[in-house]
């Protein structure tokens, strides 16, 4: 199925018309790791995050070498299999394929027409933004959602340029022809403006990575997520 502005696609559903059935989880709350923010082991907050309700992890823990990061993303996968999440990992296409992910989340700028032709149909594929040029220019047959940050200001990534903002979200999913989500500075009382603004979901990392209380942090979110957008839970 093909779109036009990421609020018209039902969550759960493909957004490619290639053939594949490639779903995105269900809520749409991605929880982006960084296991140097956490005040806990990676893996614990992890399952807190998997038990409380979260359906889409990324591993995201790029410093490592690729030897690291792909038996961390394999340590993973029995507790992403057991919720029926699924598990991502940051990087290129080649390091999904090693570790068995179900899918990968490329930087900005990269090929994702050769990381699709790397991984196959059934694999989900996401790509970072930052602007409304780079969202216009993703294939919709080929990548399943758009990440785009910094939403806001955030401690997670300092430097990474300004913040979009509200209305800068707001032109970016306009533009967009797959899902997109926000990423930086979200918090309970950001996830409403993001979906006004045509969000589709939003995706998290040192607001959890650095909660003492990781479970209670996600189960806010998801529970502000089915306040503002019923269809997410």
């Amino acid at each position: 199925m093909r779109i036009t502005n990421p609020r018209s696609l039902p969550h759960g559903s493909s957004n490619r018309s290639s053939g594949c059935e490639v779903k995105l989880p269900v809520p749409p709350l991605l929880l982006v790791t960084d296991r140097r923010q956490a005040r806990r082991p990676l893996a614990e907050i992890v399952g807190q995050a998997l038990d409380t309700g979260c359906r889409w992890i990324s591993l995201r823990e790029k410093d490592l070498p690729d030897d690291e990061q792909v038996p961390l993303a394999r340590s993973l996968l029995p507790m992403t299999r057991r919720h029926g999440a699924l598990l991502m990992i940051h990087g290129e296409a080649t390091l999904a394929k090693l570790a068995g992910t179900d899918g990968v989340h490329l930087p900005a700028g990269s090929d994702s027409a050769v990381a699709r032709a790397a991984l196959g149909a059934d694999k989900l594929i996401g790509v970072s933004i930052h602007s409304v040029s780079e969202v216009e220019a993703l294939d919709p047959a080929v990548v399943d959602y758009a990440l785009a940050g910094p939403a806001f200001e955030t401690e997670s990534k300092p430097g990474y340029g300004p913040e979009i903002g509200r209305k800068g979200l707001a032109e970016m999913a306009r533009a967009a022809r797959v899902p997109l989500l926000a990423i930086g500075g979200i918090s309970t009382v950001r996830v409403a403006e993001v979906i006004a603004a045509g969000c589709a979901g939003v995706a998290v990392m040192g607001g959890v990575m650095r909660a003492a209380d990781p479970a209670r942090e996600v189960s806010a979110l998801l529970a502000t997520l089915k306040g503002v957008y019923p269809r997410a839970v």
